[in-house]
C-alpha cells in the first residue's frame, strides 16, 4: 500500500471513531485509532481543513459542516429514489419504456434510478452514469430549470462536445431549446448521448420551488416521432408533477 492509500485509509478509520463517538479528545483518538501521534495530527489537521472534523472550545473533535452537506445531500437523493419509484413503476408499465431518475452533481448529472425490464432493446444507461448538463433530454430539463445566472456561467465555463449525431454543441441553438423547454414543460432529444436514441424529459422540483430531478421516457429513436412525442411528453409531465407535490411542491 503506497503512503497516499495508507493516509486515506488512516483517515477513514479517525472518521469511522465518530460513528460511535459524538466527541474525542486528540488523545483518546490516538488510543482508539492505534494511530502514531504524529500521524493522527497531520491528519486532523488535514482533515479540519476539509470541515470534515471541527475541534470547539473543549478541545474536543466532532464530525465538522461537510458531513452535514452529504447527508442532506444522502437524505434528499434517496427521498427522491423512495417517492419517485412507484410512480416510475406505474410510468414504465404504462409506455414499457425506460424511466430515469437524474440528479444534479457538481457541473454533471448523475442516473440515481431507472427501470427498464419491460423495454424489448435496452438503452446503455445505468444508476451511477454520468452525462453533462447540456446533452440529453433529463439532464437538460435541470439545466433548464437552474437560475439564468447559473445557465449562463455554466454555458460560458463549458465547452459544448459532441457525444453522438445529435448533441448540440452550438450555444445559441441551446439557448433557444432551454427557452422552448421552458415554454413546454418539457424537453426532448435524438441521438444526443447515443445514436438512435431519444428521451422526453419533464422537471422535478422540491418544497422550495427548485429543481431537484429530471425524470424521462427513454428508447429507441424510431418510438419518438410524430403522435407519440406529445403522448410521451403528457405522461412524462404527469410522473414530474406527482412526484414534485409529494417532495413538497406548491405550484403558485
Amino acid at each position: 500500500m503506497n503512503n497516499k492509500n495508507k493516509t486515506v485509509v488512516r483517515s477513514m478509520e479517525i472518521l469511522n471513531l465518530f460513528i460511535n463517538h459524538a466527541a474525542l479528545s486528540f488523545q483518546e483518538i490516538i488510543e482508539l485509532s492505534g494511530i502514531p501521534k504524529t500521524s493522527v495530527y497531520r491528519m486532523l489537521t488535514s482533515l479540519e481543513e476539509m470541515e470534515l472534523l471541527e475541534k470547539r472550545a473543549d478541545t474536543k473533535y466532532r464530525l465538522g459542516l461537510s458531513f452535514l452537506k452529504f447527508g442532506h445531500l444522502v437524505s434528499s437523493r434517496l427521498d427522491i429514489r423512495k417517492i419517485a419509484y412507484p410512480i416510475m413503476q406505474d410510468l414504465h408499465n404504462d409506455v414499457n419504456e425506460a424511466i430515469n431518475i437524474i440528479v444534479k452533481q457538481g457541473d454533471e448529472a448523475i442516473y440515481i434510478e431507472k427501470l427498464d425490464t419491460n423495454q424489448k432493446v435496452r438503452l446503455y444507461t445505468a444508476i451511477g452514469r454520468r452525462s453533462p448538463l447540456y446533452a440529453g433530454a433529463c439532464s437538460r430539463i435541470i439545466l433548464t430549470y437552474l437560475p439564468d445566472a447559473e445557465i449562463d456561467a455554466y454555458l460560458k465555463s463549458t465547452e459544448l462536445k459532441s457525444f453522438a449525431l445529435g448533441t448540440i454543441t452550438d450555444q445559441s441553438r441551446l439557448y433557444e431549446n432551454i427557452k422552448q423547454s421552458r415554454k413546454d414543460g418539457y424537453t426532448i432529444s435524438h441521438s444526443e448521448l447515443e445514436n438512435h436514441t431519444s428521451a422526453i424529459a419533464a422537471p422535478i422540483f422540491d418544497h422550495k420551488g427548485d429543481i431537484a430531478a429530471g425524470i424521462s421516457i427513454a428508447g429507441m429513436e424510431a418510438n419518438y416521432q410524430s403522435e407519440n412525442v406529445p403522448v410521451f411528453a403528457a405522461k412524462a409531465k404527469a410522473a414530474a408533477e406527482e412526484i414534485s407535490r409529494r417532495l413538497g411542491y406548491t405550484q403558485i
